[in-house]
This record gives structure tokens, sequence and C-alpha cells, in this order.
């Protein structure tokens, strides 16, 4: 699910103008790698919410810039874990 999760975001940041040709699972969304802005990864966790019925809450917004890619799409698997329990 992981894989699936990483490929919807790099087509989702290629579509929304970031360069994701060196991208790997220890790439931040912040400063130190893409550098994805507050409104990027906004729209980045709408998308994300509405591919995989997940979400966020504003104060999560933060830390999203400070996660890697890796730890953001095992975050969203987790969450996608128990909402298909029911």
């Amino acid at each position: 699910m992981t894989d699936e999760i990483r490929a919807f975001l790099l087509a989702a940041l290629t579509e929304m103008k970031y360069d994701v040709g060196d991208v790997d699972d220890d790439t931040v969304f912040g400063p130190a790698g893409l550098d994805v802005d507050s409104l990027g990864l906004a729209e980045l966790a709408v998308r994300v919410e509405d591919r995989f019925g997940v979400a966020f809450d504003d104060d999560e917004a933060e830390e999203l810039a400070m996660m890697t890619v890796g730890e953001f799409s095992r975050a969203v698997a987790a969450r996608i874990a128990p909402a298909s329990a029911h």
C-alpha cells in the first residue's frame, strides 16, 4: 500500500510543478528537501484525503513539512488500514 501512496504523492507533486526527479523515501517535504510551501502541503493533504479517504487536522500541516516522503506514505497507510477494517 505504501508504494501506491508514494506513487500518488509523486504524481500529485509533479502536477503541482515540483521537481521529484531526485526524491526518495528520505526526502522531506519542507525546505531541506522538496521545499513544498504551506499552501502546497495543504493542497497535497486534500488530494490525499480525496484519493485515500483519510483526514488530516490543521495542526498536522506543520508536521507534514518535517516528514519524509516515506514517513508520510506510512502515516497515510496506517490511517487507511483501520478505516478499511470496518
